[in-house]
């Protein structure tokens, strides 16, 4: 773990500017900058950053966040891998707290296994080059594939010559640990005599998402029957490979503008299609889909399209595991390139546009192709045909996502009309698929709370989803977002001659009063967490947020956060007199945002007190109540007296 001094020094030394300047061109506007975003496609720039608040915000697509978030979203790093970038950039030697020494010894062989990676590269990537075998064997074969030398220095190919123990030889002459070199799978030993493993290959280096050399793979020139066409490193502490996409270091910033990735099987068609400019493209390596890549998949886009060889042991690795990628509420497409081409050899043939073209028209639903190819098989076996009910209704049923609700009642009405059979049946097997994964995952202690009211028994209309969004965003998100950001921007100001604006706040409703005040519980925790802070005696600024390691939380302060409008320099040539900002009249405003909720709570006290009258049998109980509604009245006329205004009819 980074030490919290570390992290501190490295937050005082950032400059917003400096670091999303790095990725997008700002011009100053005001005390604001501006630029197209790096996140969508726009022609008018919307995308504005604040330095003095060290946010940024687009108007266009909603993204929001401080200098860690926009290298999150920008180069896909965790928060840690974003400090660590950080950390290299405005050079502060990084300080570990506290750990045990497994996990200390874990760093200490991963890192040398980093290292070793790293000068492996460069050695494989010079002989390419540089080595007269190199050029004349692998250099020349891969510019017949039809590689150009820029793409092959982009991902960092190699070539490991024919001699036995070249690169061994070099890598115990720059000291490195024999065991650590066995551990890459670059050397092996037998009979006390160390070689190299990878003979006579082309090398493909295999990046993680921060651009590090993790793996390699190493695919054999000379045709040899007993030796496998391709060897990739064994599984050690940094390369695993249900982990691993190839080439996603490289696609990561392209899936994200797409939001589409584009998923083949080999090394070589990663890079034809990058070489040809389709760059939201990585690789499975021919291996089924596993929820780890998935869900590397999902950090990008939700969107998975499928490009496999058209045969049926393509069509076969093109269908396995994809009922995974329901699960993570991916929308999956197949598109399978004919005449037993594979994306490398048919995007060379045709060009980039047409291939383009050709993955837009032949882009087949996952579901609905897979149910296509079943029924195929299954003709007119009546036994085969209740098995591929079966199968479908298995595989809907993965699609187990609230906000997925409408896709998967699509599904049942679509496959139900393919299958002949009535909507209600294939919509009743559904639900017992999923009644039974929920009881599989209740027995055994785990269950997932997504899978909470998914019983499609429940109608739900996008008439109600509407209407609840509005009602909340209008009536009561607004309020508390009004009341937190007052807290968060004023809080540390005056309120009087003895009190700041936090002491105000907090005298004026007790923290444990704001649970019944505040529905959005992501917004009580803000105020929980201010309150711990200035008990303690920290001072919580906006930049603590900002900076929060709970990036839900700092994303939600920033997102309520506004970005001042400034008053424009013509102003004055229109009105005379001294024009008041929000910092002059902050007072005014957490009185009023005070007065909203106070105004909520009472309201809602109204409404409880209301429906006991309606209850009340006894006329001692009557008369109590409407004294209650008589006194809550007062309250409430008091409170709209002050604002100003009626808040509710």
């Amino acid at each position: 773990m980074i030490s919290q001094d570390s992290i501190q020094q490295i937050l005082s030394r950032i400059d917003i500017v400096e670091i999303v300047g790095s990725f997008v061109k700002l011009k100053k506007r005001g005390a604001n900058y501006l630029g197209l975003c790096p996140f969508h496609n726009e022609k008018t720039p919307s995308f504005t950053v604040s330095p003095s608040k060290e946010i940024y915000k687009c108007f266009g697509c909603g993204r929001s966040g401080n200098s860690i978030s926009f290298l999150m979203e920008a180069e896909k790093y965790s928060y840690v891998e974003a400090l660590r970038w950080l950390a290299a950039k405005y050079n502060v030697e990084i300080e570990e707290s506290e750990t045990s020494a497994e996990y200390k010894q874990q760093q200490q062989v991963a890192d040398s296994l980093y290292i070793i990676n790293n000068f492996s590269q460069k050695y494989f990537t010079d002989a390419l080059f540089n080595s007269e075998e190199g050029q004349d064997i692998a250099l020349s074969y891969l510019k017949e594939r039809g590689f150009r030398e820029d793409i092959i220095k982009k991902f960092q190919l190699g070539y490991n010559s024919e001699a036995k123990d070249g690169f061994t030889k070099a890598a115990l002459a720059a000291q490195y640990n024999l065991d650590y070199l066995q551990k890459t799978g670059l050397v092996n030993v037998r009979d006390g005599n160390a070689y190299d493993n990878y003979r006579g290959r082309i090398i493909f280096p295999i990046h993680n998402q921060s651009g590090k050399v993790m793996g390699f793979g190493a695919r054999i020139i000379k045709k040899n029957d007993k030796a496998p066409k391709y060897i990739n490193s064994p599984e050690n502490e940094i390369y695993v490979k249900s982990k691993i996409l190839y080439g996603s270091y490289f696609a990561r910033q392209a899936i994200d503008r797409a939001d589409e990735c584009l998923l083949v099987e080999g090394y070589t068609d990663v890079i034809s299609l990058h070489q040809a400019g389709i760059e939201n493209v990585v690789a499975s390596g021919g291996t089924s889909l596993t929820p780890d890549q998935l869900r590397l998949i999902k950090k990008y886009t939700s969107n998975l399209t499928i490009i496999y060889d058209g045969d049926s042991a393509g069509i076969k690795a093109a269908l396995r595991g994809l009922d995974l990628a329901l699960e993570e509420s991916l929308n999956v497409k197949l598109v399978l390139i004919p005449d037993g081409k594979d994306p490398d050899s048919y995007v060379n043939k045709t060009g980039a546009p047409k291939f383009i073209e050709f993955v837009k028209e032949n882009k087949k639903d996952f579901i609905l192709f897979q149910l296509d190819i079943a029924l195929k098989d299954a003709g007119n076996d009546s036994t085969k045909k209740a098995i591929v009910v079966n199968q479908v209704a298995e595989t809907i049923s993965k699609i187990n996502k609230a906000e997925d609700f409408t896709r998967q009642q699509d599904y049942i009405k679509q496959c139900s009309e393919i299958l002949k059979i009535e909507e209600s049946g294939l919509h009743a097997l559904v639900n017992k698929f999923i009644r039974e994964k929920i009881n599989k995952d209740a027995n055994r202690s785990i269950r997932d709370e997504k899978f909470s009211g998914t019983d499609n028994t429940t109608t739900i209309t996008n008439e109600n989803i509407d209407s609840d969004v509005n009602n909340l965003l209008n009536k009561d998100e607004l309020y508390e977002q009004a009341m937190i950001r007052s807290l968060l921007e004023f809080g540390l100001k005056p309120w009087n001659e003895t009190q700041k604006v936090a002491d105000h706040i907090f005298q004026e409703i007790e923290i444990n009063q704001l649970e019944e005040m505040i529905d959005n519980k992501e917004l009580l925790r803000v105020l929980q967490v201010y309150k711990t802070w200035y008990d303690a005696g920290i001072e919580p600024t906006e930049k603590n947020f900002f900076y929060y390691e709970d990036q839900q939380l700092s994303s939600l302060v920033v997102s309520i956060m506004d970005f001042n409008y400034e008053i424009s320099p013509n102003w004055k040539e229109h009105y005379d007199g001294h024009i008041a900002t929000r910092d002059e009249l902050y007072a005014e405003e957490v009185f009023s945002t005070l007065n909203y909720l106070k105004l909520r709570k009472i309201k809602k006290l109204m409404d409880t007190n209301q429906h006991d009258l309606e209850k009340a049998t006894s006329p001692e109980e009557q008369m109590v109540l409407v004294q209650t509604h008589q006194h809550l009245k007062q309250i409430e006329i008091e409170l709209t007296r002050q604002l100003g205004t009626v808040i509710f009819r």
